[in-house]
């Protein structure tokens, strides 16, 4: 299954916040509120920026 550019994108971030290990071993669910809310602020942030440009 191919992943969308939106999951592309989140999972460039959890890479940048280190994250990536904990995603591996346990799963996306793993991840506590203040993570999860991290993520989703850069990523809208992000789009955000792409639509701009």
């Amino acid at each position: 299954m191919k992943k969308s550019e939106h999951d592309i994108m989140k999972t460039e971030i959890a890479e940048e916040l280190g994250l990536t290990d904990k995603i591996s071993a346990t799963g996306w669910k793993s991840l506590t509120a203040k993570e999860t809310g991290r993520i989703g602020g850069i990523l809208a942030r992000r789009k955000r920026t792409q639509k701009e440009s």
